[in-house]
């Protein structure tokens, strides 16, 4: 069992076993004060999705409108002129073989790997060890792309990717417990916005279930969906 401080546990003492409204959840987390850091605040969704089900799976990335105040380390697997569009636009990391390479040896200090899609094929003898690590380019989460200075410039500024787990659960960085309250509901309200706009087709009954906001190291609060 995972040992809680006193501090949590007097903290979770303040939270309402009933769910409360956005505004009331936010001043809640920024109130908690369990940590000596400036904690990051996640949103979680409990969905009505089957995770078993390939055309039920909810992911794929989204640009907040305050950040998340934090920058990410992104590479770029490209060729050409866009290996320089690329190091412009914010990329730690940019070029093919030699990058491929210097990966496959175990070189994985980056956040988010982009790609260009003509280069895909090379890439994807890193599936199985980017794959594991939520790193391995794709599509569906904005990382494969033509527009590469775009890309690499909204995933260093802090992009967030989302995929469900296997509860039917996604989840999300929405900025930090320092933020203000009214940047902070902007940005989970965005969030939660994007989730209902890709709701698979399939999923049928209540889509968003549940809905909670948490910080690093202080109790989760429930939101009314």
């Amino acid at each position: 069992m995972r040992y809680r401080g006193k501090k949590y546990k007097k903290e979770l003492q303040q939270v309402s076993k009933e769910p409360v409204s956005l505004a009331e959840a936010v001043g809640k987390v920024k109130a908690f004060s369990s940590a000596k850091f400036d904690q990051s605040v996640e949103c979680v969704l409990h969905l009505g999705i089957d995770p078993k089900q390939a055309d039920q799976i909810v992911r794929g990335a989204i640009s907040l409108p305050y950040g998340i105040g934090k920058q990410k380390k992104v590479i770029a697997f490209c060729e050409g002129p866009q290996v320089e569009v690329a190091r412009k636009a914010g990329a730690i990391e940019a070029g093919c073989d030699e990058l491929i390479k210097k990966v496959s040896d175990g070189w994985t200090d980056f956040d988010v790997a982009v790609a260009i899609p003509k280069v895909m094929g090379k890439v994807s003898k890193l599936g199985k060890m980017l794959g594991p690590q939520g790193k391995m380019p794709s599509p569906k989460k904005g990382t494969v792309t033509d527009d590469m200075a775009t890309a690499v410039a909204e995933f260093t500024a802090g992009k967030v990717e989302f995929k469900n787990d296997t509860g039917g659960n996604v989840q999300a960085v929405v900025g930090k417990q320092s933020f203000e309250v009214e940047k902070l509901i902007s940005n989970i309200e965005a969030f939660v916005s994007y989730i209902k706009k890709i709701r698979p087709v399939t999923a049928k009954g209540t889509y968003i279930k549940k809905m909670c906001i948490s910080a690093t190291m202080s109790p989760a609060v429930m939101v009314i969906v």
